[in-house]
């Protein structure tokens, strides 16, 4: 297999690594191709395991732009959410991996410290070896060893303690956006759990709350007001929805004239009933939608 033979067979994986490391689409494939540029200019003669080199190469990639990008999340404006992306629900059932990039779960890594993320997305999401790891972070077995139990215990204290079952997914999200949609407040405060949370990343280009909305009733009224005006630019009657799957779970997407104004993402409880609200409308993170990119999980 020739140079770029190799590189194009791993390059799902290394931007399925990238992606969970940096959080967007954008910076995942720039990262993936700054990895074939240094592959490229790589000597490879002592090469033995062309998917073990490029998953190092990557997420060092990975680990530099991650440096630079909290930099500027510290000045963004509002919350800050992943960037969504399409996934196809066949690949997505009951699969680890795609629970890896739900919504929920990236906005859980975001609170890992970089090396952390890494070392989590390596062996928990991937299973490379410890020792893989700690070649490819350039630390020794036993710090990479400590650094997975801590991102471990920090995922699993932060990640949803519940989940509705994959087969009932689909028809609480479509009963939350009936709901949403209809116009009865009572039947949305019954679609929203009592402690819901509710994200908006406008990223100062869209109108979205600056801080979390917690609480139903306050949740609800936030979504009354953006469905009965004007929203990014687009009258009610402008706006179409699709039910598509985003991240892994079944998902909204907003699409007005000239393409997505916003993608929404919704955690369940094991009622079925809305937990966590992720809406993202700055239009820098609905590239990857409004193109149709399907992640590869």
């Amino acid at each position: 297999m020739d140079d770029a033979g190799a590189f194009g067979a791993h390059r799902g994986l290394l931007f399925s690594v990238a992606y969970r490391i940096l959080g967007t689409a954008a910076d995942a494939e720039d990262a993936v191709q700054d990895a074939w540029l240094r592959w490229s200019a790589a000597d490879r003669a002592d090469v033995a395991e062309p998917k073990a080199y490029l998953v190092r190469i990557v997420t060092n990639v990975a680990l530099d732009r991650l440096k630079s990008a909290r930099v500027r999340r510290e000045t963004y404006v509002g919350p800050w959410l992943p960037e969504p992306m399409l996934t196809v629900p066949d690949a997505a059932e009951g699969s680890e991996l795609a629970e890896s990039v739900s919504m929920a779960m990236l906005v859980v890594l975001e609170t890992l410290s970089p090396l952390e993320r890494a070392v989590f997305v390596l062996r928990e999401v991937f299973g490379f070896p410890h020792a893989e790891i700690a070649a490819a972070l350039d630390r020794s077995e036993a710090s990479v060893r400590q650094l997975g139990a801590r991102a471990r215990k920090h995922v699993q204290a932060r990640r949803p303690r519940f989940a509705a079952a994959e087969g009932e997914r689909r028809a609480a999200t479509e009963r939350f956006l009936t709901a949403a949609l209809g116009g009865d407040i009572n039947d949305l405060m019954e679609a929203l759990a009592p402690d819901v949370t509710l994200w908006t990343d406008g990223g100062g280009k869209v109108r979205a709350a600056l801080r979390t909305i917690q609480g139903a009733d306050k949740v609800a009224r936030w979504l009354e007001a953006v469905r009965d005006t004007s929203y990014a630019g687009v009258e009610p009657e402008q706006r179409r929805l699709r039910l598509v799957d985003l991240n892994g779970a079944p998902g909204l997407v907003f699409d007005g004239p000239d393409g997505p104004i916003t993608a929404i993402s919704v955690e369940l409880d094991g009622a079925g009933r809305a937990t966590a609200i992720h809406l993202v409308a700055n239009p820098d993170k609905l590239r990857a939608v409004a193109r149709g990119t399907v992640l590869p999980l």
